[in-house]
């Protein structure tokens, strides 16, 4: 005997909806741990992940003669500071901190500049063209540093730039901006076509609608290219390490340049390390949202919630 339709359809959405109770009741029987015990398992994770940085936390802030003692000595002493007053009275940190600072900056701000409408374009007109300068821009970033950096160090000596943070600055931007144009490409792509077009049937330009429509509604994903080029140029070692000497010397090249001498320099490369590591923990923790956002959902859901 054949069940009609709507005794099927009826017949359907039973099993269904059986089904469907089934499934949820497993789902909320599922093994729920304790937030106690979640609690303690991320604590530990952290306090794992953490480590490193909490070992040179102590070793800093240890009289220079128990600081790298064996066994280590974990009480027993009266915490100093003497080490990152020693880093600024003895030594240039703090023009090498100007230098990372301004080779950041003008580096992030270069390929957020150039990134920016090459993404777009990228995003906008796809072709067997674009298609293949986009995989040539990550060929290139993913070619050994060695390989791109040396080549810069000759061409700065002819050029006369080499030791100068214009010169680190634009290194750094030939070096990132393969990964700029790839992930702000991403985000264009989430965005309709159809505001471009009701931007020009409005009478915009496709300049005028990349400044007034596109970026304003890119602002997360701007914002996330932006962290992630600024990160990358205020740690990169390498290419400062090949295209600075004296003058426009880094952060990381003075830390490196630190290790291997004395106990006393080798506590102002700890205390010049972790001046290094607490602006990378502020801005994650500032820019975290935004972040989780533009990586995440995309820049165009952001945008029409702040809209």
């Amino acid at each position: 005997m054949s069940l009609t339709t709507s005794e099927l359809s009826d017949s359907e959405l039973s099993t269904r909806a059986i089904i469907t109770s089934g499934a949820s009741k497993r789902k909320r029987r599922g093994p729920n741990r304790p937030p106690v015990i979640t609690g303690l398992l991320l604590g530990i994770l952290c306090i794992v992940m953490l480590s490193p940085f909490i070992w040179m936390a102590l070793s800093v802030t240890k009289p220079t003669d128990v600081a790298f003692s064996n066994p280590p000595v974990f009480w027993d002493y009266e915490p100093t500071l003497q080490a990152f007053v020693n880093l600024w009275e003895t030594t240039y940190f703090a023009d090498y901190l100007v230098n990372t600072l301004v080779v950041a900056v003008v580096s992030t701000v270069l390929a957020l500049v150039i990134g920016i409408p090459a993404a777009y374009a990228l995003s906008r007109f796809p072709s067997y063209v674009s298609a293949l300068l986009l995989v040539l821009a990550l060929i290139f970033r993913a070619l050994p540093r060695f390989s791109v950096v040396l080549p810069m160090y000759d061409i700065s000596r002819a050029l006369g730039i080499y030791d100068t943070t214009f010169a680190l600055a634009i290194a750094l931007v030939a070096i990132n901006q393969p990964f700029t144009i790839w992930l702000l490409r991403n985000f264009f792509a989430e965005i309709p076509r159809e505001l471009d077009e009701a931007a020009m049937i409005d009478g915009c330009t496709r300049i005028g609608m990349l400044r007034r429509v596109m970026i304003p509604l890119m602002g997360p994903g701007i914002l996330t290219a932006g962290i992630f080029v600024f990160l990358f140029a205020f740690q990169e070692y390498l290419t400062a390490l090949v295209l600075t000497d004296t003058s426009s010397k880094t952060v990381p090249v003075f830390i490196a340049t630190q290790l291997g001498q004395t106990l006393p320099m080798l506590q102002q490369a700890g205390a010049a390390s972790m001046l290094l590591t607490i602006p990378v923990f502020v801005i994650a923790f500032i820019a975290q949202k935004y972040l989780v956002a533009g990586l995440s959902d995309g820049a165009v859901k952001l945008s029409l919630i702040h809209i």
